[in-house]
């Protein structure tokens, strides 16, 4: 059925991210030899010998400063918060959570104020800060690192409270949908980044700079290069651009990356839904539509931009040019480069990375410039990846640096039951990669990379999300948040072996010689979330688990500080039984020795906890606040809520964490 789109809905983003993370993968893989773990292996499998086996190098780097008994954790747990009502955060004593910047806040000189009642127009919305903050990144100034920089930030897709009364939707002729103008514009103004310019005045308090030159909106509309193999390729043209060189816009980002030499890596994950096909009757012709769901449960059941925007219908028009606008959805779910230091700069989509449902591009270099950016593709049954550009990173060398994307390998993992695994080159003329098999050449896999990822047998994995890399070891985490189809559209294994996986895991890897280059790694399980491990078997297998510490489900957000903690985001369907005992979605922190994880951050009601960067000296750290429930940051119960980044810090200027 249709969604209510009342600006009041609560099952908005519940019915949402069901389309979204639905599979399809069509591919019957039975993955690591057909092995479905028993309860009892899977716990054998989880026992003190696995973390020995596969961290000693890890155990003798932190050795010489600390004691491996010394927990990281210097701050004890906040509560779990169960109450429907809850509209607030909630951190650790001595430190103080304070929203900063918020949906419809001012980014540039001379933008409205944010109306309470949303009254503000698309024009606003341009200026203003877009909806459903997402992955960010601050970015230091070198001459005063801690104290001034600019804070990147993602808005991945909009809420129903964008608008006064809600979307929108009437009936036009042959089953379409109607939207008003003013509606989609707005829309399209409030997706895409923000970029704003952030100091500590002469008091030490973190503000915006409201007139910097730096503050920059990009929207679904603001104009893009491609870059890479795919540059003007016949694929990429559509009516609208017939030279296949120049994109209007990104949407749906969600994490994010950032580069060595200081440019911002913008993600495009679910840009499905902004597209409708009315034609499936010939979808074998179109892999680029049927292995990425355009189509199906897409813009025809949700946005329906077509109604304005004639280039995000993508139903094949023989009649028109180009076949109209059927190629439009090639030129989404790339990696989106974005230099914030100038603010002149056209972002470029780097189509030598791979076109998948992008979630992430955590970026990884050795001391002697080798580099690999790390992607998840956040579906179910979809898979890990990574990027090996052909010439290492140089520093200062910013001519050799400015395009190092735009050519390399990109690799698909396989996870083994042994513990092993390694990186299959999504490479043109590599077994199942052949015009056999529906790839002509090297730009048919970089623009169906899901389809390359399945013909040479990649590990479906767990709605696989963000990658984080430890600073000084370079081990690898991937957080899988969940897949209640498993078991459905694939079989359990050992790097997934929930067949109701209805609380995800952590799974980490460390690469051969901790080479980001390396075609081989070993790994194992980190955590599996949901319940604790009881010996009586009081507990469906379905729900097993092994937290050492704070209960939490769905990892979603991963990242490293400095000192090597790992922070845990989390994206949970509150209102599903599973999660009565966890309650809103929070923020933990983890020991990766210990594996001791402390709850450090409760969200509002209804808000997914997402999106964290810190000063280098990690003394002032930002979280997003995604699409809160009820009226937060007013929290007064009548106020629409904002997705909102928040800033932390300790009142004794201490660092986050310690």
């Amino acid at each position: 059925s249709e969604l209510s789109m009342s600006w009041q809905n609560p099952e908005f983003h519940r019915q949402l991210e069901a389309v979204d993370d639905h599979s399809i993968n069509p591919t019957d893989k039975q993955g690591l030899g057909d092995i479905a773990l028993s309860r009892r292996t899977l716990l054998k499998g989880l026992g003190a010998a696995s973390l020995a086996t596969l961290l000693p190098s890890l155990l003798s780097a932190c050795s010489a400063s600390k004691s491996p008994q010394a927990s990281l954790l210097g701050f004890q747990s906040v509560a779990a918060q169960t109450s429907s009502t809850f509209d607030s955060v909630v951190v650790p004593a001595g430190y103080q959570a304070t929203p900063f910047f918020s949906w419809g806040d001012a980014v540039l000189p001379g933008a409205s104020d944010w109306h309470s009642d949303a009254s503000n127009s698309w024009e606003d919305q341009q200026m203003q800060a877009g909806d459903n903050h997402d992955g960010m990144h601050y970015f230091p100034f070198a001459d005063q690192p801690n104290e001034h920089g600019l804070l990147v930030v993602n808005h991945e897709y909009v809420n129903p409270t964008l608008h006064p009364e809600g979307m929108q939707f009437t009936a036009g002729p042959d089953n379409r949908r109607e939207r008003p103008a003013e509606q989609v514009h707005k829309e399209i103004a409030a997706h895409g980044l923000s970029i704003i310019e952030i100091r500590r005045n002469a008091n030490g308090q973190w503000q915006r700079v409201a007139d910097s030159p730096f503050n920059r909106r990009i929207t679904a509309s603001t104009p893009m290069a491609v870059s890479g193999p795919l540059a003007a390729h016949p694929t990429m043209r559509t009516e609208s651009d017939p030279t296949g060189l120049e994109i209007l816009g990104t949407i749906n980002n969600c994490s994010m990356g950032a580069t060595p030499w200081q440019t911002y890596l913008a993600c495009e994950e679910n840009f499905h839904n902004y597209f409708v096909n009315r034609d499936e009757a010939d979808y074998d012709a179109r892999p680029t539509h049927k292995r990425y769901g355009i189509g199906l449960g897409g813009s025809s059941r949700y946005y329906a931009w077509e109604a304005i925007e004639p280039r995000f219908n993508a139903t094949p028009d023989a009649s028109r040019p180009y076949q109209g606008h059927v190629n439009e959805p090639n030129r989404f779910g790339w990696v989106v480069e974005v230099d914030p230091f100038d603010p002149d700069h056209t972002p470029r989509k780097r189509t030598a990375m791979g076109r998948l449902g992008r979630e992430c591009a955590t970026c990884v270099i050795d001391d002697n410039g080798h580099m690999a950016v790390y992607s998840g593709d956040d579906a179910r049954g979809e898979y890990v990846y990574k990027f090996v550009p052909q010439q290492p990173y140089r520093a200062g060398d910013s001519a050799h640096n400015r395009d190092l994307l735009d050519a390399g390998t990109l690799y698909a993992a396989q996870f083994d039951a042994d513990g092993r695994g390694r990186w299959l080159p999504l490479r043109w003329g590599e077994p199942g990669l052949t015009p056999e098999n529906g790839f002509a050449d090297q730009h048919a896999v970089l623009l169906n990379a899901r389809g390359a990822a399945d013909a040479v047998g990649a590990t479906p994995m767990d709605r696989p999300e963000w990658v984080a890399s430890h600073p000084t070891t370079r081990e690898m985490y991937v957080s899988l948040t969940n897949n209640t189809e498993r078991g459905k559209a694939d079989p359990t294994d050992a790097a997934n072996p929930r067949e109701q996986n209805v609380h995800g895991q952590i799974l980490r890897w460390r690469e051969d010689d901790a080479d980001p280059r390396a075609t081989e790694f070993e790994w194992d399980l980190f955590v599996l979330a949901g319940e604790r491990q009881k010996a009586d078997n009081s507990i469906p297998s379905h729900r097993l688990g092994n937290i050492n510490g704070d209960l939490f489900s769905s990892p979603d957000g991963l990242a490293f500080d400095p000192d090597g903690r790992l922070w845990i985001l989390t994206d949970a369907d509150e209102q599903a039984p599973y999660t009565a005992d966890i309650g809103c979605n929070q923020m933990l922190c983890a020991d990766p020795l210990s594996r001791e994880i402390r709850r450090f951050l409760v969200g509002p009601r209804g808000a997914e906890i997402t999106g964290i960067t810190w000063t280098p000296d990690a003394r002032a750290m930002w979280v997003n606040v995604q699409h809160p429930g009820i009226s937060y940051p007013a929290s007064d119960g009548k106020t629409r809520p904002r997705s909102t980044t928040v800033l932390i810090t300790r009142e004794d200027g201490g660092v986050i964490g310690s």
